[in-house]
């Protein structure tokens, strides 16, 4: 594993740090979990994108009218 040096406040350090002593772990544990899900995420476009093409087989066979598609 790599380290990093990372600079913030020392309040909110501290605070962090308490946080994560409550949820019975540490800020290291805690920020490799943020560094993971932040590391995973895509952009809104990338997902939307991704969505449609897994979404590709459905199509409703023609264009709706513009009345249709805001019948209620």
């Amino acid at each position: 594993m790599k380290n990093i040096t990372l600079s913030a406040d020392e309040s909110l350090i501290r605070k962090a740090r308490e946080k994560a002593a409550r949820e019975n772990s540490s800020l290291n544990n805690r920020f490799r979990e943020w560094l993971e899900t932040y590391a995973a995420l895509e952009s809104p476009v990338s997902e939307y994108r991704e969505v449609m093409k897994k979404l590709g087989y459905a199509s409703p066979g023609r264009k709706f009218t513009r009345e249709e598609m805001h019948e209620r």
